[in-house]
Formats: structure tokens, C-alpha cells, sequence
């Protein structure tokens, strides 16, 4: 009988995930938070079986409480749910170690199976998604790299990036310097350019 958390910032649409999931007779929803910063400490508290978090949560996204979530609560299997069905997100969730990675546009059905799968040990995963992610090319950053020009893509400077990653400013300019050069970029907008049209970010 799995216990669940939820996180969705979308209060409307946790509201409605929890209605759906209380209807299951063997499903049990033991928390729902609306932000990264929440899940943590909720599944913690918890124990959860299954975390089910969106990918796009203010505050710490989804990937980054999957990576605390596996490290910290091995025993915890994580979905992430996401309206955003790109191949490069994807590869990124299983690169997290997620176990199942579900569309938000999926029949209401589909979300109480897919955690029962996953409950189960199962990697539940879109086919047509995956398929399309093993067909991206590889990504020549790191994660690091990689979260530094995702935030530079949000209009945030080395300062702010460096206090939102806990690193000294300094460390972010290198990052992005090894970056530039990795993708081939004339400059930070040419990066992100390059990085979102690849999918990495």
C-alpha cells in the first residue's frame, strides 16, 4: 500500500491529484507541499514510498528534492510529474535516478497505476519520450555546468546564481567560462541559445 507526497505549486491541481489518489483504496497521500523547499523536510517527516513531484517547483525543482529525496530516503522512489514533455527534461530525470517520469496531460487513470508500478520497483516512462531522448545528442557539460546556464537562462547574473547554487561568485564565472567553451558559445545568450535548442536546459 504506497504512501505518497505530493508537490505541485499549482494549488488547484494538488488539490485535485490528492482528491484523485484518496479515491484508490490501497493509495495513501501522507503529505502535499506546494515548493522544492517544502518536500524535503515533508517526505522526512513522512516516509513516503513514492514522492510524485512536479518538475517546475519554486524554489528547488524537482530534479534537485529527487536527488536530496534518493540520497537522503533511499527507501523513497520518485516520479516526476510535468507538463514540459521535452526528451532532453527526461534524460536529465533519469540521469537523477527517478523512477518514473509521468506527462500532466496523461489520463487520471494512468497516475494512480504509474504509482503503483513504481511502488512496486517498475520504471514507468512515456515510450514515445524515451525514445526520442535516446536519440539526443550527448550533453558536453556537467550537472553543475549545466545548472549554472539553466539559471542564467532565467535572467540571473553570476551573483545571484552563485548564492541560489550555496558557491562563491567566482566559482559561477568559471563555470560559465568552461560552459561557453564546452558548447562552442560567443557569449552567455549565445550559450543559452545553443543549450536550449539542444534540449540540455
Amino acid at each position: 500500500m504506497p504512501r505518497v507526497l505530493l508537490a505541485e505549486d499549482m494549488h488547484m491541481v494538488r488539490g485535485a491529484l490528492v482528491a484523485l489518489l484518496s479515491d484508490e483504496p490501497d493509495i495513501t497521500v501522507v503529505a502535499d507541499v506546494c515548493d522544492g523547499d517544502a518536500a524535503v523536510p515533508a517526505a522526512l517527516e513522512h516516509r513516503p514510498d513514492v514522492a510524485v513531484l512536479d518538475f517546475d517547483l519554486p524554489g528547488r525543482d524537482g530534479l534537485d528534492v529527487a536527488g536530496e529525496l534518493l540520497e537522503r530516503l533511499p527507501g523513497c522512489r520518485v516520479m516526476i510529474l510535468t507538463g514540459i514533455g521535452r526528451p532532453g527534461i527526461l534524460r536529465r530525470a533519469l540521469a537523477a535516478g527517478v523512477a518514473g517520469f509521468l506527462l500532466k496531460d496523461a489520463p487520471p487513470d494512468r497516475l494512480a497505476e504509474s504509482i503503483r508500478r513504481v511502488h512496486a520497483g517498475e520504471r514507468v516512462i512515456d515510450p514515445a519520450l524515451a525514445a526520442a531522448a535516446l536519440n539526443l545528442p550527448p550533453c558536453p557539460l556537467t550537472a553543475r555546468e549545466t545548472d549554472v546556464v539553466r539559471l542564467l537562462a532565467e535572467g540571473l547574473e553570476a551573483r545571484q546564481i552563485a548564492k541560489r547554487l550555496h558557491l562563491a561568485t567566482g566559482t559561477v564565472r568559471n563555470y560559465l567560462t568552461s560552459a561557453l567553451l564546452k558548447l562552442g558559445a560567443r557569449n552567455q545568450v549565445d550559450a543559452v541559445r545553443i543549450a536550449q535548442a539542444a534540449d540540455w536546459v
